[in-house]
């Protein structure tokens, strides 16, 4: 399947006209370097959708002036080979200047309580990044559905609340985290971490594994939990280790369906989020 590659806003619009009105559209957020937690996302969209849309930009609003919006790994090439086997009706891969037409941009706040603690804390402005890429998005390729990964916990949080607020006509799917063989969730930050510290990062996944194991035998605590895991995350730098309910409130204790253990940790100079639902 020949996927078409769409670089203009009015493209967009040209593109949406050749759909019938009872076509529907998944879309697919991604910043590019597509890896198979990607292509879960595109594969769930083929299933409930007509057509899919990949969106390709790596969004400067998002960065911080310390982080690596630079060296984040670009492979257009690549990522269209990639949405074609993989039967992507349209990649739209805007430049900057198509989606941030004005030096001085509006951008939207994110909710003080869900916005501004672990990720939004450690990462000033992210969020505010964030939600005015997906908003501008939505609004521009008007989906039905979109669908963001269970790794990244806040932002999917983040983005749904954006859904409810301001009465989109969309519905956010949240998909599974999806690992390598392991275990290590899959992102596209991996790359940079040398075969050594991948063994380290590993500890990671066996932490979240291990309190997963011990809900499962009974265990309801969140404080044993963490104790348990606090131990296991030895020798990494963590940025944070929670459990919280999904307003990102801290829990004392285990809630079925509605608690989240969050970890952030760098290794070495990689920075890695991971997390469990329950």
């Amino acid at each position: 399947m020949k996927t078409q590659l769409i670089d203009t806003i009015q493209a967009l619009h040209d593109y949406k006209t050749t759909l019938k009105p009872e076509d529907s559209i998944g879309l697919v957020p991604t910043m590019g370097a597509l890896h198979a937690g990607h292509l879960s996302l595109i594969q769930k969209s083929k299933a409930q959708n007509t057509h899919t849309i990949v969106s390709i930009f790596v969004n400067p609003t998002q960065f911080g002036p310390k982080e690596d919006f630079n060296q984040y790994p670009r492979d257009l090439q690549k990522d269209l080979f990639l949405c074609s086997t993989n039967g992507v009706d349209a990649v739209f891969a805007p430049t900057i200047a198509q989606m941030y037409p004005h030096s001085d941009t509006i951008t939207l706040a994110p909710p003080k309580n869900l916005g501004y603690v672990f990720e939004g804390f450690i990462r000033e402005g992210h969020f505010s990044g964030v939600l005015t890429i997906v908003l501008k998005l939505l609004h521009l390729i008007a989906p039905n559905r979109a669908y963001f990964g269970q790794k990244d916990a806040q932002q999917l949080l983040l983005i749904q609340r954006l859904s409810h607020d301001l009465f989109l006509p969309v519905q956010i799917i949240p998909c599974p985290t999806q690992r390598d063989t392991d275990g290590l969730a899959l992102s596209s930050r991996n790359i940079y971490l040398s075969p050594q510290e991948r063994q380290i990062a590993l500890k990671i996944p066996a932490t979240l594994e291990a309190i997963k194991q011990k809900i499962q035998e009974g265990q309801t605590q969140s404080a044993a939990l963490l104790a348990i895991g606090k131990q296991m995350l030895q020798g990494l730098d963590i940025e944070y280790f929670a459990i919280c309910d999904h307003h990102l409130s801290p829990l004392d204790t285990i809630q079925k369906d509605g608690t989240i253990v969050l970890v952030a940790a760098k290794v070495g100079k990689t920075r890695l989020i991971d997390n469990l639902w329950i």
